[in-house]
């Protein structure tokens, strides 16, 4: 390619290397998209210090490619520190002058290649400059679709088709991306075959990912074509990115809203910030409260519950590890139901983490702190249940529930703290059981016998501890006033 006016700036033993595929890339660390046989076209945005030659050479020497060419654009030729980077890892290096164009460098390798591969390569050109163009995914399956003959969807964990044909994929693909044991995978449904591939193999958990779906066996598809289904899943995963609301206005604004209503605000300011998250004031709204264990991070678990909600206009943000979301309510919103469903179908992709869910009634802007408290204790009993989803409505709540959801929180701590704190203070001083031989006392409505077989003691041992409780809190179990008092005490725990 002598015409191109390409100079060999380092790596003359290493000629002799054969190109697979061409690629333009400005990522500090671009090894998961490269395969190897890669000739690299990059214009050096990747590089801010001298340190950064190292770590973009090495991935590249590990991936694999065939050579790099720098253009001299940026900084009028490669800097020191890349030439070396290149020489120590045998890359060889190619100085690109202002004049060459990148795509001409590129038409000219696929020139050079099979006319299959060459339509590929094309069509990963036409690609990126229809997404930057701000076409979006859509315009990119169309191209994908039209070049080379592959229909394909992306599509959420809960089901719903992001992009793609008119006509959805089978809904079996869903249950299959979740509980595959290793992606991609290919199955077979109605006599046609379908390929699926992971948007971000590094999420903790599927529940909380999109995927794509081909038309075809990927195990039957040249290598080239394999390779450009991890770049347009690449591509997938960087336009969900954008998608994502929490670095827009309206997403921190959210963020803030229900910051707000957790801790308590006054409900004049709560409703004022209504309107900038795109709720209206005059509505009614249901909220709900999600949690998981570890394997899901906060930021995860907040995407999910946008799409566990998605098409309600969920203003959501994340408090003490727990997704909280309002929505508006209408007039015929089965929202429990579909919350189940969607729910429920999420179960494979958790892979041994527990999902619970909380709903709230219906309130109006007044009532919304109310409600983000009845979500999150729903929620807590749905953890309770020990299932690996779990959800629970503002109908299944006990009626001292819901009282206890509309007290403030200082007020709720203060009487917890007066009740209970004598006997947890007593409990650590002296290894003793007070507050679990409370509870039991009151689990068996003061049984005397039933409570000491539960607590495997005499029934004089539990006298004494009962007695104890009396004289450490000045109350009186014998009276269903302070029964009632202790059983709400240990509910706030």
């Amino acid at each position: 390619m002598a015409d191109l006016g390409l100079e060999l700036v380092t790596g003359e033993e290493e000629l002799d290397r054969f190109v697979r595929w061409v690629v333009t890339t400005d990522m500090l660390d671009p090894g998961r998209y490269l395969s190897g046989g890669e000739f690299v076209l990059t214009g050096m945005q990747w590089r801010q210090e001298p340190a950064d030659s190292e770590v973009f050479v090495r991935a590249l020497a590990q991936a694999g490619v065939a050579g790099m060419a720098a253009g001299d654009a940026r900084y009028g030729g490669a800097p020191a520190d890349v030439v070396e980077a290149c020489r120590r890892h045998r890359i060889p290096l190619f100085r690109v002058p202002e004049t060459v164009a990148f795509a001409a460098v590129t038409e000219q390798i696929t020139r050079n290649l099979s006319t299959g591969r060459a339509a590929d390569l094309t069509a990963i050109l036409d690609r990126h400059r229809r997404l930057v163009s701000g076409a979006g995914l859509g315009s990119v399956l169309e191209l994908i679709e039209r070049d080379l003959g592959m229909r394909c969807w992306v599509v959420s964990s809960t089901g719903r088709t992001v992009a793609g044909p008119a006509a959805s994929p089978p809904v079996e693909v869903t249950g299959v991306f979740l509980s595959a044991r290793r992606l991609p995978c290919a199955f077979v449904h109605a006599g046609s075959r379908f390929s699926l591939f992971a948007v971000d193999e590094h999420r903790t958990s599927r529940a909380a990912d999109w995927f794509l779906v081909f038309e075809g066996d990927y195990t039957e598809w040249p290598e080239e074509r394999r390779a450009l289904a991890g770049e347009l899943a690449a591509v997938v995963s960087l336009e969900r990115a954008r998608q994502d609301d929490r670095q827009s206005a309206e997403g921190r604004l959210a963020q803030e809203l229900i910051e707000l209503i957790v801790s308590d605000a006054k409900p004049a300011e709560i409703i004022s910030r209504l309107e900038l998250t795109g709720l209206g004031p005059a509505e009614t709204y249901i909220a709900v409260a999600a949690a998981a264990d570890d394997t899901l991070r906060p930021g995860e678990l907040r995407v999910l519950l946008r799409e566990i909600l998605y098409g309600r206009r969920p203003a959501a943000g994340v408090v003490d590890g727990e997704a909280i979301a309002l929505i508006p309510a209408g007039p015929d919103t089965p929202v429990i139901d579909e919350i189940n469903r969607a729910v429920t179908a999420l179960e494979p992709g958790l892979r041994g983490s527990r999902l619970s869910v909380g709903v709230s009634g219906v309130v109006d802007g007044e009532g919304l702190r109310g409600a983000v408290e009845e979500a999150r204790y729903a929620r807590r009993m749905a953890a309770g249940r020990h299932q690996p989803t779990s959800v629970v409505g503002h109908d299944e709540l006990a009626t001292h529930m819901l009282l206890l959801a509309s007290v403030p929180d200082e007020v709720r701590r203060m009487f917890r703290l007066r009740l209970l704190d004598p006997l947890t203070t007593y409990d650590q001083d002296n290894r003793a059981d007070l507050v679990h031989t409370l509870e039991t006392f009151l689990e068996v409505s003061g049984s005397w016998t039933k409570c000491a077989d539960l607590l495997h003691v005499h029934v004089n041992t539990l006298r004494y501890r009962i007695q104890r409780i009396e004289e450490l809190t000045a109350r009186d179990l014998s009276r269903l006033e302070d029964r009632v008092d202790f059983f709400l005490a240990l509910a706030l725990r």
